[in-house]
């Protein structure tokens, strides 16, 4: 199955900026959409597919700050490269802090325009990427059972099989046993292994497991 080519979404409320940016993409090999208002962008995208957001800053109605702070609650948040007429510093620093990729102005040369656009690319590739083995771990772990979880909770807290039998009132062997279905459901042939995935899926906070 062929990956789906990844999208630059061009929002500017500047309509001659629109048709001169495109023109310059898609010359270069991008695959462009164009909006010409952060709210026109939201109606229609979903961050769904794999791109970025060429983003204005001033912009009647939601500013390109505010469709930031949209586009962050996205299940799939697009990177952003923020292109704008205003190189405004505190405004610059306060869309990096938010996780832009760029802030860049438009007198900026190509060359500066498509390396910020290809980093942004490559940090969606790989954080879907990150995400899509976020899911998977937590699909597998799902397939635990509840006494399952409950020795897995005591497995993380660094207790033996001899702890962890006095505490949940099973043998030894019976704590052996849950906790090679463990490895075998998760996956992998060790403890640490174990707690690399938890680490990875964000299912464990201060030292503990999340249920």
């Amino acid at each position: 199955m062929t990956a789906a080519k990844p999208i630059v979404h061009v929002v500017d409320d500047d309509p001659s900026f629109l048709v001169a940016v495109t023109r310059l993409l898609r010359a270069s090999g991008y695959l462009v959409r164009t909006f010409s208002s952060a709210e026109e962008f939201l109606k229609e995208s979903t961050g769904v597919s794999p791109g970025c957001v060429l983003l204005d800053l001033q912009m009647p109605g939601l500013n390109g700050l505010e469709l930031q702070e949209a586009i962050a609650k996205w299940e799939h948040p697009l990177p952003i490269v923020f292109l704008t007429g205003y190189g405004e510093v505190p405004t610059a620093v306060q869309a990096i802090r938010h996780g832009a990729e760029d802030f860049l102005v438009k007198r900026c040369s190509k060359e500066e325009l498509f390396n910020a656009i290809d980093r942004a690319l490559d940090r969606d590739a790989r954080e879907r990427t990150q995400r899509a083995r976020r899911h998977e771990i937590r699909r597998l772990f799902n397939t635990l059972t509840p006494r399952e979880r409950e020795v897995l909770g005591h497995v993380v807290r660094g207790e033996l099989n001899k702890q962890i039998a006095a505490d949940l009132t099973l043998n030894e062997r019976t704590v052996k046993l849950h906790r090679t279905a463990i490895t075998t459901k998760l996956r992998v042939k060790s403890v640490a292994e174990v707690m690399q995935l938890l680490h990875e899926a964000g299912l464990i906070k201060d030292g503990q497991l999340l249920r």
